[in-house]
């Protein structure tokens, strides 16, 4: 709205009394621009409940809430001590079968043992290589790791709890980015663009972030739809982000002040401004766009008039300004 040029005091004369009037020069514009502010929350991209793969006694949590963690690092531990012990009586096997069937194979060339007993060694080998490899996962499923880097939202359980498989132990959220969700009415969709940077305001500052997705449109139909912007830097999840979101339309008009307005009788809005011979016009406008206490306006209003502001009462249509 800073299409106006000045602000002037105006006096004139009528036969026995001296006016003044406020008037501003304007300038003609092609296209107007509004910010409209939509409100959204801020979510993690990533969030999950953690949960042990197998049942056990909780021997040790490493972690609270609040703390950062890294991608592959143990959070928590299950009592292990029988998945160890099974894991060692699997390799003590293993060793075993790989030694008979590295000896069989010898024997084999040397012409000492038939074919089926070598095949029974292999045989042998191969299930004690699985059972080594099952238990040695089962040993792992002891640690419970995190997925990614991030921080820690809850903590549900504590050690020495004895748990079945699936229960949530932890809570974690991704702590290099943050997404907000915004309902933007479809009709402002038209004029956005994926992957462009949109302005945020976010506790006193302004923020950019990437329009990266579009919802669908839900099944019901909606004036609005979900689009979700990402954030290059950490914010609390949960806190409130406005879209600040900058519109330009097309349209040959000018921004004026609400109060230099009036409605005829006939309903139609018009406005005062003085020509460039000094004359009193009443104009016809309509209102295109407004916003606070400015309206866009277009009509027969000129570039260099001057709108009336303050004072119109005491003007009249048509008559000179000296």
């Amino acid at each position: 709205m800073s299409n106006f040029k000045y602000l002037l005091l105006i006096g004139f004369i009528f036969p026995s009394k001296v006016f003044s009037i406020e008037v501003l020069e304007v300038k003609i514009l092609n296209s107007y621009s509004i910010t409209k502010e939509f409100p959204g929350k801020l979510l993690p991209i990533e969030q999950s409940k953690l949960a042990f793969e197998i049942p056990g006694k909780i021997k040790k949590i490493n972690v609270d809430v609040g703390d950062s963690v890294n991608e592959g690092e143990i959070l928590a531990k299950l009592d292990d001590r029988e998945a160890l012990a099974q894991v060692n009586q699997a390799k003590a096997s293993y060793d075993l079968s790989k030694q008979i069937l590295e000896r069989f194979e010898d024997l084999r060339k040397q012409g000492h043992i038939s074919i089926q007993d070598l095949d029974k060694a292999k045989s042998d080998f191969i299930i004690a290589e699985s059972q080594y490899e099952f238990y040695k996962v089962k040993l792992e499923q002891t640690s419970l790791i995190s997925p990614f880097n991030g921080v820690i939202q809850n903590r549900f359980l504590d050690t020495g709890t004895v748990i079945n498989s699936g229960i949530p132990i932890l809570e974690i959220i991704d702590s290099n980015y943050v997404e907000a969700h915004i309902s933007v009415p479809v009709i402002y969709l038209q004029d956005m663009q994926l992957e462009e940077k949109y302005n945020f305001k976010f506790d006193g500052e302004i923020v950019k972030a990437t329009f990266s997705k579009l919802a669908p449109m839900s099944p019901g139909g909606s004036n609005s739809r979900l689009a979700i912007f990402k954030f290059s830097e950490f914010f609390n999840p949960g806190s409130i982000a406005n879209l600040q979101l900058k519109i330009s339309k097309q349209a040959k008009g000018t921004w004026v002040p609400l109060k230099s307005l009036s409605q005829s009788d006939q309903g139609l809005w018009t406005i005062y401004t003085i020509d460039s011979n000094n004359i009193v016009v009443r104009d016809i406008v309509e209102i295109v766009y407004f916003e606070n206490d400015y309206a866009f306006v277009s009509g027969t209003i000129k570039n260099g008039d001057l709108v009336v502001l303050g004072g119109a009462s005491k003007i009249i249509e048509g008559k000179k300004i000296n």
